[in-house]
């Protein structure tokens, strides 16, 4: 089979193709023949160790992939050969054969095609776990989302929606902004153009957001944070802008309000009765149509440089998936 491979740090273009044996499931395991691998944005980080999973080499990027069961291992019922399944390995989705345990694999549903399926874990498993466990998002509230035409952003555009938020987003231009009000956002703020401290003052007539879902990071953070509300929950996600902020403790005491990480691979580990539920919530909106699992691009494996480059560049407005 093929396998596109990481065997040591360094940028996407050092990744290379290689021909490696098919992967036999052992007990309790299925093998996936997989059609569509989607990348997130710290498929560009792990690459370069630069994330805290450090895989040994040689290792696959991609923490999710969806595809049919090509093999069943002992002891596995249920199952069937050529059913439609995705599945979440945290990393080492990007070659033609996957081996994985029944528990982290789901049915596809029927509306749902490979390259929407693939993408469903990470960015709509995140914006669960942190919308719903991590901020105890009420109907009503307002949501303020940092990067919402990406694809973590967009997950939580629609799934706050779903919930009942005022939802706000927040992105670098017309164009990214238009995309997050078709997936659900009743509001926007250009922040390559307008401050947007002030814009959120504005938009919420001076009470603040109750809940801000950052993917951004960098230099927005500070004056998101000074944005919050009383008792104001604010989701650390990831840190596309590129840099680490560093928070004045400050303005926790002078907002009332909660600084919450969301690390949601933990959270698969910690409480996979919780991430089980959240996922069946998921599949239930997904086949009614509710979420739309937008996809950006997909790529063939073969030009994976192409799909790193949009996510790194930060053009991608949802997921990018390679196709195998």
């Amino acid at each position: 089979m093929k396998a596109l491979l990481c065997d040591h740090h360094g940028p996407a273009k050092e990744l290379a193709i290689r021909d490696l044996p098919d992967p036999e499931p052992g007990p309790g395991e299925v093998a996936v023949a997989v059609k569509a691998a989607a990348l997130n944005f710290f498929d560009t980080l792990i690459i370069q160790g630069r994330y805290q999973t450090k895989p040994a080499f040689p290792f696959s990027p991609s923490a999710e992939c969806a595809g049919t069961i090509a093999a069943i291992g002992e002891g596995v019922t249920g199952w069937q050969i050529g059913e439609r399944v995705a599945a979440w390995l945290g990393y080492g989705a990007a070659r033609e054969k996957v081996t994985v345990s029944v528990d982290q694999i789901i049915r596809i549903p029927d509306r749902l095609d490979d390259a929407q399926a693939a993408g469903l874990f990470v960015t709509y498993g995140t914006a669960m776990h942190g919308l719903i466990q991590r901020a105890g998002l009420k109907a009503g509230e307002r949501l303020a989302i940092l990067g919402a035409s990406g694809g973590a952003g967009l997950a939580a555009v629609e799934i706050g929606a779903l919930l009942g938020a005022h939802v706000i987003a927040c992105a670098s231009s017309a164009d990214k902004l238009s995309l997050a009000r078709e997936h659900g956002a009743q509001e926007e703020i250009d922040y390559a153009r307008d401050d947007i401290r002030a814009e959120l003052k504005k938009l919420t007539e001076g009470r603040g957001v109750d809940v801000l879902y950052d993917t951004v990071g960098g230099e927005l953070a500070e004056p998101a944070l000074r944005s919050m509300a009383w008792e104001g929950r604010y989701l650390v996600v990831g840190f596309a802008g590129g840099d680490i902020p560093k928070i004045p403790l400050n303005l926790l005491l002078l907002k009332g309000c909660d600084l919450r990480g969301v690390f949601w691979g933990d959270f698969v580990k910690r409480d996979p009765a919780g991430h089980r539920r959240n996922m069946e919530r998921l599949l239930d909106w997904a086949a009614g149509g509710h979420i739309r699992a937008h996809v950006h691009a997909t790529i063939p494996l073969e030009r994976w440089t192409e799909a790193y480059a949009l996510i790194a560049d930060r053009k991608a407005k949802g997921k990018i998936v390679l196709t195998l």
